[in-house]
C-alpha cells in the first residue's frame, strides 16, 4: 500500500492513500466489526429482533413503548423501578415529554437497552416526514 504523508496548515497530519487501498482498507474494517458482533451476539451480549419485532418497535408510539412491552412489564412496574410516576412515564411513551438523562439512564438499565436505544432521532424522523 502505497500512502503519502500531509501536514495542514494547523498542523494536522493526514494520511493520503488511493480509493483502492481506502476500499480494502474499508472492507476489512467491516469484516472486523462484523466478527465483533456475531461474536456478541453468540455471547449473548446483544440482542436481536425478529422482522415482527422490527414491525412492532417501527408501529411503536417509542422506543420506550416498544422495549417495555418486549420486557413484558406494565407502566406501572416499570415506573416501579425507575422511580418516576406512571402518568409521567405513559408521557415518555407517548412523545409528550423527552425526559431527563439520569431517568433514561435508569429506564435504559431497567430494560437492560442501551441508553441510545430509547431515545427517538428527531433528525431522522425530520428526513422521513414528507415536507408541506
Amino acid at each position: 500500500m502505497q500512502h503519502t504523508f500531509v501536514t495542514t496548515p494547523s498542523g494536522e497530519e493526514l494520511v493520503l492513500v488511493s480509493r483502492a487501498d481506502f476500499e480494502r482498507l474499508q472492507e476489512l474494517f467491516d469484516a472486523v466489526s462484523h466478527r465483533q458482533t456475531m461474536e456478541a451476539i453468540a455471547r449473548g451480549e446483544q440482542e436481536v429482533l425478529t422482522a415482527e419485532e422490527v414491525r412492532q418497535a417501527l408501529s411503536a408510539p417509542s422506543p420506550l413503548a416498544f422495549w417495555r412491552r418486549k420486557r413484558g412489564l406494565t407502566e406501572k412496574t416499570l415506573s416501579g423501578l425507575v422511580a418516576a410516576s406512571q402518568s409521567y412515564l405513559a408521557d415518555l411513551e407517548a412523545g409528550r415529554r423527552k425526559g431527563d438523562p439520569a431517568l433514561i439512564k435508569r429506564l435504559a438499565k431497567a430494560l437492560k437497552v442501551r441508553m441510545e436505544d430509547l431515545v427517538v432521532d428527531t433528525s431522522i424522523e425530520d428526513l422521513e416526514r414528507p415536507s408541506a
